[in-house]
């Protein structure tokens, strides 16, 4: 608890930076409702099975939460195993893996107050969004996008792990990037692809469960028992990815050498 609530603080005094954040969001946000909405308008149905008002919805919602599961951008325990300096880490007595989680959960939860509540409001008040119709929604999608935060730690901690191997992290920084980016929802949403690439992507890979399952969940675009095994599968994909990351942490931790004793 005291590391998360350290991730929070450390994340609420980047002010400017928030603002900044948020602003960016509100336009890329504008610009991907106007394109969804066409499409939707220039195909007479639902494209992928959503409405207008649900496509606006998984738009407002995504660009809020894109900050609270924080995909990208993150090579702080890389940068400390160049640096020699993850040795005072494995010296501490919380795990790595258990500290930087909980640094990220504190992190998370100062986003969801400073990242996602901005652009659902403005598309609240300039748009129509769908709402959820269900009590079981809200609760259903709270725990989506703790799932979605943990998986997506998950991948970015794997990532930063093979700096024990590699040292530079840059190319599997950049192919994590362009993976998620594609593979995720938060570019277009994933319901648009045929649909033996869905079952690929949701069954093969965790990606979905980072950003395409949460939005999917606070749309109501499947409903009952298919929600719930959604979510179900977000957790399985995040309780295998960080029994990966326990498993590759041992190896590395046996690899890593201290010059000087």
């Amino acid at each position: 608890m005291a590391l998360a609530s350290a991730g929070f603080r450390r994340y609420s005094t980047y002010r400017q930076a928030m603002v900044a954040g948020v602003f960016t969001n509100v336009v890329f946000g504008a610009m991907l409702v106007a394109v969804l909405t066409a499409v939707a308008d220039a195909g007479g149905g639902r494209p992928g099975g959503y409405t207008s008002a649900q496509l606006v919805t998984f738009v407002w919602v995504g660009q809020g939460l894109l900050n609270v599961v924080w995909m990208w951008n993150w090579k702080e325990l890389a940068d400390r195993v160049a640096a020699g300096d993850v040795t005072s880490d494995l010296l501490r007595p919380v795990d790595p893996l258990t500290a930087y989680a909980a640094a990220d959960l504190g992190r998370a939860a100062q986003a969801l107050l400073g990242r996602l509540l901005v652009p659902v409001l403005f598309g609240l008040v300039f748009y129509t969004m769908y709402l959820p119709q269900h009590a079981a929604t809200y609760p259903l999608f709270a725990i989506s996008v703790a799932a979605a935060t943990l998986i997506s730690f998950a991948g970015r901690y794997l990532v930063n792990l093979s700096a024990f191997w590699l040292l530079d992290v840059r190319g599997p920084i950049m192919l994590w990037t362009l993976a998620v980016g594609i593979l995720s929802g938060s570019y277009f949403p994933l319901r648009f692809l045929p649909e033996w690439a869905q079952w690929v992507l949701w069954c093969g890979t965790p990606f979905p469960g980072m950003f395409q399952i949460p939005l999917d969940t606070a749309v109501e675009r499947t409903s009952g028992f298919t929600t719930v095994a959604m979510v179900l599968l977000q957790l399985a994909w995040a309780t295998a990815m960080f029994g990966l990351c326990v498993v590759v942490q041992r190896r590395a931790v046996v690899r890593l050498v201290v010059q000087g004793g």
